[in-house]
């Protein structure tokens, strides 16, 4: 059984005591567990002497036509897979301890959370700045593990965590995927079976676009329209976004001249599914 704790003071308590043991490792989590979040807790034990998981479904990062009432909730079978595989403890904060004063962003994502994912969840960006640096004042680990499913979710943390100065390494891990190549996400449980069936063509095609831009000299529009296309034709109604960018920058390019990233969010249905591969330039 894993220990759950509430409050950030219960919290310190905790950490005070996992220190004499060495370093402390942090896996931040909305619930809806699965074997991507489990794969962060076995990558923060492979550093850390303990691991502490947060279960917190964050209001602040929530848009006004995303239903946060309906997201999944179960705490009890998120805590026996986090046990599972070795969390040591989990902080399972309520709205009110995370947000006292009131419900309310007050960090500021600038404008690396206002493109791509940012422009089509105004807002998103700043609610995640604020929720982690919450968790990482309250729980002070050396090391801080997210998935890179969450890429730009991933460069907002890290900047975050620069700018305010905080002594935490944070680490990212590749994607955890199904073996059609579907990205692990608590947002697949939305999907009918045939929108299942459809669903690996995200990854393919953008998987595809990286391997075409990768020498260099293939124009990074040409194959976004190609892809776009595609992801059509494979049955996905509205492609929000298809980008090859700069993959600290997040800035858009044409052509491949360093480390890039290939970022998609498009839509199966009512289900709205985001991935990302890395540009692995041609030698």
């Amino acid at each position: 059984m894993l220990d759950i704790v509430r409050t950030a003071g219960e919290l310190r308590t905790r950490i005070v005591a996992f220190r004499s043991h060495g370093r402390v490792g942090l896996v931040p989590t909305m619930g809806a567990v699965h074997d991507g979040h489990l794969a962060l807790v076995r990558a923060a034990r492979k550093t850390c002497q303990r691991v502490v998981a947060t279960l917190f479904v964050n209001p602040t990062q929530f848009g006004p036509a995303e239903d946060l009432a309906a997201y999944p909730r179960d705490e009890a079978g998120d805590a026996a897979k986090l046990a599972s595989v070795g969390c040591d403890l989990l902080y399972a904060p309520s709205v009110a301890e995370m947000y006292p004063a009131g419900v309310a962003a007050n960090l500021s994502a600038g404008e690396l959370g206002r493109v791509l994912e940012g422009k089509f969840r105004p807002g998103h960006f700043d609610g995640v700045a604020t929720v982690v640096a919450k968790l990482l004042e309250q729980s002070i680990p050396d090391v801080a593990v997210f998935g890179e499913k969450d890429y730009q979710q991933l460069l907002v943390i890290r900047r975050m965590v620069r700018e305010r100065g905080m002594k935490v390494e944070v680490v990212g891990v590749p994607t955890i995927r199904a073996p059609d190549g579907l990205a692990l996400s608590s947002r697949n449980a939305y999907l009918t079976a045939a929108e299942r069936n459809a669903a690996p063509a995200l990854h393919r095609t953008i998987a595809a676009v990286a391997e075409r831009v990768a020498d260099g000299r293939t124009r990074a529009s040409d194959e976004i329209a190609r892809g776009t296309a595609a992801l059509h034709n494979a049955g996905f109604a509205t492609v929000d976004y298809l980008a090859l960018c700069d993959a600290e920058t997040l800035a858009p390019v044409e052509a491949v001249t360093g480390p890039a990233r290939v970022l998609a969010a498009a839509r199966l249905g009512t289900t709205r599914l985001i991935d990302n591969v890395p540009v692995i330039p041609a030698t």
